[in-house]
């Protein structure tokens, strides 16, 4: 009789040598061959199978006694695969609840707008985001900025000028 004794947190097998290893190496093939017909995934049949022997190991003297083992193991095995796929059939629903709706790209007037900004001087630009985008008023601006009111409204001014320059010609393209 083989009884199963675990040290340091692995399974020794005791008792007559190779019973177990016997029943393992005769079977393991055939159940994988039958799981992987099951889950069309070899890696996952092979992983369900080595779980119900390793199951079937920690149990081997009630299940060595049995009239067929192997059924055992199968059950097991197929129960194994049965939950796996069921957890993967929760996992893939609540992603695809998780999806990001899909949003429509910019539109060619944003694309020019956006082109148009790049091409400003760096002061100008930020003033024009931050009045006409961010609506901060051109106090707000100045402080930010640590600049004079009237430097604030002389960049609006020389960047709304190239904004209307850069946008009407590519309008007339």
């Amino acid at each position: 009789m083989i009884a199963v004794r675990e040290v340091s947190g692995t399974a020794e097998v005791q008792g007559p040598p190779g019973r177990f290893e016997e029943f393992y190496a005769a079977h393991f093939h055939g159940l994988t061959v039958q799981l992987f017909a099951y889950t069309n995934d070899l890696g996952q049949a092979q992983d369900v199978v080595q779980e119900a022997f390793c199951r079937a190991l920690a149990r081997w003297n009630k299940i060595s006694k049995y009239e067929d083992p192997v059924a055992w193991v199968r059950r097991v095995a197929w129960n194994l695969a049965t939950n796996k796929f069921r957890r993967a059939q929760v996992a893939m629903a609540f992603l695809r609840k998780q999806r990001e709706e899909r949003v429509e790209g910019p539109s060619p007037d944003r694309v020019a707008l956006a082109a148009a900004l790049a091409t400003l001087p760096e002061n100008h630009r930020r003033a024009v985001i931050l009045h006409h985008l961010a609506d901060l008023p051109i106090a707000e601006i100045a402080a930010q900025e640590n600049v004079a009111e009237g430097t604030v409204k002389s960049w609006l001014s020389r960047g709304r000028t190239a904004l209307a320059t850069q946008l009407k010609e590519k309008r007339n393209v």
